[in-house]
């Protein structure tokens, strides 16, 4: 059995870490000469901002926390004899920063024994630090967040994103939107889960639903929402991680939707 860490100690040094990364961010973003390439589709980007932004935070993790394992989305699992594992979207919106748009967020989950106790969500160019511990509430640059309590879809602005390979998985979401955009407000696509999800937590968005994430997308989103009074639910076992996050009322009535 490991010593219990302090997770207050804890995140006071993981937002050290992403205000430092997020800086780099910023001065970077527009570059006209960043280097990009693609992964497992077309359109699935890495630039080197992604990868010089993770090589920062697990060098700074690996510091202060040795011993960890540590999950990341460029450098996969580094696993270690460790209760504790670290879950890392080091740019999360990589389309958007390739393309110069300024809506993307550094994501960062601490598990333990696979449970989340941890979650920060930072969006550097609106500033816009969310965090969370488990069982203590979700916060928004220091001030507690609750969900939106809205009940009725048609009242509601959502959130959603397409998979990576949407043009050759039919599950792909395409179904899905064409039917819920009618029922809804509006609903957005701004192309970063994790920073879709921190916006449910702090009632910008009333609701959000997307398939086929991975872990590193949506691990601290889904702390996040929980702690600020809402429910996530996996709607689908076959996608990855599939998720409805909302209150528990427009939760069950995009469960209803989506089973349509």
């Amino acid at each position: 059995m490991q010593t219990e860490l302090d997770l207050t100690q804890v995140l006071a040094r993981i937002k050290q870490v992403v205000l430092a990364v997020g800086a780099m961010q910023k001065e970077n973003l527009g570059r006209q000469n960043l280097k990009i390439a693609t992964k497992s589709t077309g359109i699935d980007l890495v630039t080197e901002i992604d990868q010089k932004s993770e090589q920062a935070i697990i060098a700074y993790l690996q510091e202060y926390f040795p011993g960890h394992s540590i999950l990341a989305e460029e450098s996969g699992l580094t696993a270690h004899a460790s209760e504790y594992t670290w879950v890392i979207d080091p740019l999360d919106g990589t389309t958007n920063y390739a393309q110069g748009l300024p809506i993307f967020a550094i994501s960062i989950a601490l598990q333990c024994r696979k449970e989340t106790v941890l979650a920060v969500v930072y969006a550097p160019v609106v500033e816009q630090l969310y965090t969370a511990i488990k069982g203590q509430g979700a916060y928004l640059n220091g001030e507690r967040l609750h969900v939106a309590a809205k009940t009725k879809l048609i009242d509601c602005v959502l959130a959603t994103g397409f998979p990576y390979d949407i043009a050759t998985h039919p599950a792909n979401n395409i179904h899905y939107f064409s039917h819920i955009v009618t029922q809804a407000r509006a609903v957005r696509r701004l192309g970063a889960a994790a920073y879709d999800l921190a916006c449910v937590a702090a009632g910008t968005f009333d609701g959000y639903w997307e398939m086929n994430l991975s872990p590193w997308d949506a691990a601290a989103g889904i702390l996040l929402v929980e702690e600020a009074g809402g429910q996530v639910v996996h709607f689908r076992q076959d996608r990855g991680v599939s998720i409805i996050a909302a209150n528990p009322v427009i939760c069950r009535e995009l469960e209803i939707q989506i089973q349509k």
